[in-house]
């Protein structure tokens, strides 16, 4: 296991995660889904600190899909609220630690109160550049693209123009670098609609752990795996020992 003192070789510079399992981490202690959920949100703090301490510029948390509407409006609405919570308690550290907050998805579709929080915090951590955290709210891979190439079409680029650097230019994430490490807790194995183009040769790991239980020990030992893979980004062997050596 790697020391949490001990920064690995190779870190991604941008880090993305599904944060999964809070209703399983409560039903397993025998309490409400809320419950995991309040312990789901008091854990950001904990990975966000440690991401900033490594100095990792990019971190994009999965906070709130646009298929998550499905779940009981009871549900629905401890997630806004532990999410105007967060805003509010944690603008402080944000501030501190000069960590920049973005938002990638549908925010309009939002309720009031949160899409206000959001735009205080937005505001107000705009010109912080130590890092940047993107916070997936209502959001969805799928439909992501989709608004990408409604924008396209809407502003008339020619058919020989539109690539795959058109389309990024396009996402939620345009201007910054696709993830290099994606990281979904729970045991669970899917991407879920998460980052679909940006992922596309994006180191996935898998950690057994729950969300609440992911902490920076956690952390550190996913990240150690990651420093560990060769990235071929779809060359061969030799491919990849040439673009080393060169």
């Amino acid at each position: 296991m790697l020391a949490q003192n001990t920064v690995p070789a190779v870190l991604p510079r941008h880090l993305a995660i599904i944060m999964d399992g809070n209703g399983r981490w409560a039903q397993a202690r025998g309490l409400a889904r809320s419950d995991g959920h309040r312990a789901g949100a008091e854990n950001v703090r904990t990975i966000v600190t440690e991401c900033r301490k490594l100095a990792i510029p990019y971190l994009t948390l999965y906070a709130f899909s646009t298929e998550n509407w499905k779940r009981p409006q009871t549900e629905i609405s401890v997630l806004f609220t532990l999410l105007s919570d967060f805003l509010r308690k944690e603008l402080p550290l944000l501030q501190a630690q000069k960590i920049r907050l973005q938002t990638i998805g549908q925010i309009e579709e939002l309720p009031f109160a949160q899409r206000t929080a959001l735009s205080h915090a937005l505001h107000v951590t705009k010109d912080n550049t130590a890092m940047t955290l993107n916070l997936a709210l209502n959001y969805g891979g799928r439909s992501e693209l989709v608004r990408a190439v409604r924008a396209i079409v809407h502003e008339g680029i020619e058919e020989e123009a539109i690539t795959e650097e058109c389309l990024a230019q396009h996402l939620y994430t345009a201007g910054q670098p696709d993830p290099d490490c994606v990281i979904r807790t729970s045991g669970e194995q899917r991407l879920s609609n998460y980052l679909l183009f940006q992922s596309a040769y994006s180191e996935l790991i898998f950690s057994q752990a729950y969300w609440p239980d992911f902490d920076a020990a956690q952390l550190h030992m996913a990240l150690e795996e990651y420093a560990g893979r060769k990235r071929r980004f779809g060359k061969t062997q030799e491919q990849v020992v040439s673009c080393v050596t060169d």
